[in-house]
């Protein structure tokens, strides 16, 4: 698996080939500079959630890849929208962020398929809890699950509009799909020891 660990937070940033040349999706957007240097052209981003350290890369990506499609629920979208919402605002070291193409923005909801590639979709899957934007995606053996269940840490949910009770439903929806369809976790970021 491809994936970048970015310089906030150690979020991570999943590439996902098409197997077309270098074209890729890519799972949450931080670092934008390491997926260009190695020559790859995306087609879209699949957003587990719109708080900052996921989508700070997005502005520049569409810049250069203008008809690259973002991805995300209504509350993803605000987000995108809201410093307060995406917590940029409270960031010393950045500026407000503020996606600047909501036009690229498709919504999505539980149960969507995203055609990734000839033979590879995303399945979306609703995760709500750590934020009301959480999604995770179901992609091959892979389960990409965003802050909406890293192994070992306990999904944080103290932020204004988090929810205890959904993240809770949400960590035991995705532990039964991971147990009945053998899946790898990929969480939303690295976990170090």
């Amino acid at each position: 698996m491809n994936y970048i660990v970015n310089s906030v937070f150690n979020s991570i940033t999943y590439i996902l080939p098409t197997g077309e040349e270098k074209d890729c999706y890519l799972v949450d957007c931080g670092d934008v500079e390491k997926v260009i240097e190695h020559g790859w052209h995306v087609k879209g981003v699949l957003l587990t959630h719109a708080h900052f350290d996921h989508i700070y890369g997005l502005n520049k990506l569409v810049d250069i890849f203008y008809d690259a499609l973002i991805y995300t629920n209504e509350a993803g979208r605000e987000g995108l929208m809201n410093p307060k919402r995406n917590f940029s605002r409270y960031h010393d070291e950045v500026e407000d962020f503020v996606f600047a193409f909501p036009e690229r923005v498709v919504l999505i909801d539980d149960g969507d398929k995203i055609k990734i590639a000839e033979d590879m979709w995303a399945e979306v899957i609703a995760t709500p809890g750590h934020a009301e934007s959480c999604l995770s995606y179901k992609i091959g053996k892979y389960l990409f699950t965003g802050d909406s269940y890293i192994p070992g840490i306990k999904v944080y949910t103290s932020f204004p509009r988090s929810d205890k009770a959904a993240a809770e439903q949400s960590v035991n929806r995705l532990l039964q799909l991971q147990k009945e369809c053998c899946l790898d976790i990929m969480p939303g970021h690295l976990v170090t020891e």
